[in-house]
């Protein structure tokens, strides 16, 4: 395993983003590790594990939050800092916090639940001059961001889900993550004229789940509902607002790529809706262009239960840029390569 080292700084570059807070941030969390612990967050770039991605209580690979001291346990919170936005943080400590509402909730009858049963795990030696890639993950929080000489291309997959979607009792009444995500959507397919509505809207059942799956390469759902150049200004503005909120987990640099992307896309997106048109009605909904593709469904423990995806269509682990990178510089193993082949 090669040793990782702290940069001083980073050039900004044209379609890149300055990662050095983010490689300072892992490399203090590193330095207050021992080395056991070290082995479980450091895995080579090459790796299958970092194309490995799942929302679901589960077992994973990787360095917990459990078992740590009040000081590793700031470093550990640090690196999360560090990667998203003031919002993103608190979102998915928001998140993070509802696993000690479920177990109450299911008294320890249900999978397990723990708010210190999340991982970091780094692939690669983060520097200006490597290739790297860092995973936030654990029950419904999958987030994903790849360097390419220190530069910031990737911040996709992106799976945030909320249980429930609505605290409806206890002190904690009200709280609501994601509420943004449904409400926004909800204001836009309702105040949608009869007809665009009807257009949008392909099926009054929700399906089960999100449809992209969880592979590497996101499973593309058939292009169906109401382009957005359709909508008049009013509406896209809505439409907008919904990418614009969970783009926003993101630090600034990396939401305003993120945003450039969606907006150099816009003549190719579509939404599209599913099921109930109200609160506490079970729905789903898409936004699907040929660059991205955002999904959000609340359909479980009776439509309180969200799941929102953020994929991209060729970016996600950083497959374009990296496919661009291995081919400028072979190298023995391409994890482009290894991508595809998973595909």
């Amino acid at each position: 395993m090669r040793h990782f080292f702290a940069l001083c700084c980073l050039l900004a570059t044209a379609g890149a983003t300055h990662a050095s807070p983010i490689t300072e941030a892992v490399a203090a969390l590193r330095a207050g590790l021992d080395a056991t612990q070290q082995q479980k967050l450091c895995y080579p770039f090459e790796a299958d594990e970092r194309l490995t991605w799942i929302f679901v209580p589960h077992e994973r690979n990787g360095f917990s939050m459990n078992g740590l001291d009040e000081t590793q346990t700031q470093l550990f919170l640090n690196v999360l800092r560090a990667i998203t936005s003031r919002q993103g943080f608190e979102t998915a400590e928001t998140i993070r916090s509802l696993e000690v509402l479920l177990n109450e909730i299911e008294q320890g009858k249900g999978p397990k639940r723990d708010a210190l049963y999340y991982f970091i795990t780094v692939f690669g030696e983060p520097s200006d001059t490597e290739t790297w890639s860092l995973r936030f993950e654990g029950h419904h929080m999958s987030m994903h961001w790849v360097f390419i000489d220190g530069k910031a291309y990737s911040s996709t997959p992106q799976f945030l889900g909320s249980n429930p979607g609505t605290v409806r009792e206890g002190v904690h009444k009200g709280t609501r993550p994601l509420g943004p995500s449904e409400d926004l959507a909800l204001a836009l397919i309702n105040a949608l004229p009869e007809a665009q509505r009807a257009k949008a809207t392909v099926d009054p059942q929700a399906p089960r789940d999100i449809l992209s799956g969880t592979e590497p390469g996101p499973i593309v759902p058939e292009k169906t509902g109401i382009p957005y150049n359709e909508l008049d200004a009013a509406h896209q503005k809505q439409l907008m607002e919904v990418l614009q909120f969970l783009a926003a987990v993101q630090r600034p640099d990396f939401y305003d790529a993120r945003m450039e992307r969606v907006k150099s896309d816009l003549d190719n997106v579509t939404f599209t809706w599913m099921g109930g048109l109200k609160d506490g009605e079970a729905h789903y909904y898409r936004i699907q262009g040929t660059k991205f593709l955002v999904e959000y469904d609340n359909i479980q423990n009776g439509a309180n239960h969200i799941h929102t995806v953020w994929r991209d269509m060729t970016a996600d682990f950083g497959a374009d840029m990296l496919k661009e990178h291995y081919t400028a510089v072979p190298h023995e193993r391409s994890p482009y390569t290894a991508l595809n082949n998973r595909k």
